[in-house]
């Protein structure tokens, strides 16, 4: 292990954070340090210079954050991200009241990393290429969630007053259904346009089915408004103008994102073995290599990864009662990763669908049937990543053969 000769226990806060250190003699310090890039690199310049070249461990609560993005720049941190619920339990133990406070925070991660430094796992980063993939990645997301909240609440708008163009502008998610509402946000403005222009919109969005296109052409003539009371469209339509336009600038953010994630992955050293598996896709393949890193060491059994990704079933034992159910505190977007490849592995994969198809026959509903079939293929990842090996669907089916799997007898 590193020679360690200074502990610090820093609780981060938006404008100040609240720091504990101990030196290797025991003598313990508090100060508190301003959220300023400035401030904050002088603190730990100050650091570097009383220590030397030694190492400092330090334990937080936060694995990403503008602290932590701070503190990789320097090699002389070992740092242990402590999870809050942990911290929380931690502090229950000293304090049944439930009293918190910043300074209390950082003395007992302070004392967590002194007295318990044994147990915890320090955090290596991984590559500059590898944590890259796992931000654009974990961004897409955030933008997708946004992308449906936003079609929601244009679907619900126009449901209002103007439900018609739900059927006339094809996809809400789309650029069309966008400049669509955009340019007619009402019935009556769309009335008003001359059907030759409408035509050519439509053409010019590459919707070019003449049947479709007159078709819609012909119930916009003839349609009536559910109302017409100023009250309620002028501001409704106002809003639909507004999402729309927001929607078009995330759709092309989504774009933008796709193709950096593209040119990440396809340098990605992993980038064979996981673009393997049936079902990963262009989404699916760079999030589950950002999920296992590039650094072998960082899991040691394919169980490891199903309890820290939420996967792995938790029991609850007391007495007579027992009680099995998901797990609740964990990553959430690495557990997405795993679910959402689950469900679509059984579009491509045999086994995979025998699989969800006997949990779903045991009763499973199709949320506990994914997280099962998830479960075994983090075995199958795991396997594949430790050893550098693409995945190969005709050898697991024949291992499944070979063994006698009751899966079998179910394939297609």
């Amino acid at each position: 292990m590193d020679t360690i000769v200074a502990y610090i226990g820093l609780d981060w806060g938006d404008e100040r954070h609240s720091v504990h250190l101990q030196t290797a003699e025991g003598a313990i310090e508090h100060v508190e340090v301003e959220q300023k890039p400035a401030v904050l690199h002088e603190w730990i310049a100050q650091l570097q210079q009383r220590f030397g070249a030694g190492k400092i461990a330090l334990a937080l609560e936060q694995r990403k954050g503008a602290v932590v993005h701070a503190l990789l720049m320097y090699d002389f941190f070992v740092l242990y991200p402590i999870n809050p619920k942990a911290l929380a339990r931690y502090r229950e133990a000293f304090q049944t009241s439930g009293a918190k406070d910043d300074p209390l925070d950082s003395e007992l991660l302070l004392d967590l990393v002194v007295r318990h430094r044994d147990r915890l796992r320090a955090w290596v980063p991984d590559t500059v290429e590898s944590r890259k993939l796992q931000l654009f990645c974990e961004q897409r997301r955030k933008l997708v969630n946004h992308r449906v909240a936003l079609t929601n609440r244009l679907t619900s708008l126009l449901k209002q007053y103007f439900p018609q163009a739900l059927e006339w502008v094809g996809d809400v998610a789309s650029v069309q259904a966008c400049d669509f509402l955009t340019q007619w946000p009402t019935l009556a403005a769309l009335q008003r346009t001359r059907p030759s222009t409408v035509r050519r919109f439509y053409q010019a969005h590459n919707c070019r089915t003449a049947s479709v296109i007159e078709a819609r052409l012909a119930a916009i003539v003839t349609a009536r408004p559910l109302t017409n009371d100023p009250a309620i469209v002028e501001p409704l339509s106002l809003a639909v103008q507004t999402y729309a336009t927001q929607l078009h600038v995330l759709i092309g953010a989504i774009h933008t994102f796709d193709d950096r994630i593209a040119q990440a992955f396809a340098a990605h050293a992993d980038h064979d073995v996981f673009a393997s598996f049936p079902g990963a896709g262009d989404v699916c393949a760079p999030r589950l290599a950002a999920a296992f890193g590039t650094d072998r060491s960082r899991w040691h059994s394919a169980s490891e990864l199903q309890s820290h990704s939420g996967i792995a079933p938790v029991t609850e034992r007391s007495g007579k009662s027992l009680w099995v159910h998901h797990r609740l505190a964990c990553p959430k977007f690495v557990k997405q990763t795993f679910h959402e490849f689950a469900d679509q592995s059984i579009r491509f994969s045999q086994w995979a669908r025998a699989y969800y198809d006997q949990q779903r026959g045991r009763g499973n509903d199709h949320h506990a049937a994914l997280r099962s079939l998830a479960y075994k293929w983090i075995r199958i990842l795991f396997r594949c990543w430790k050893d550098r090996k693409p995945y190969d669907e005709g050898q697991y089916l024949d291992a499944l053969r070979r063994r006698g799997s009751p899966l079998v007898k179910n394939f297609a």
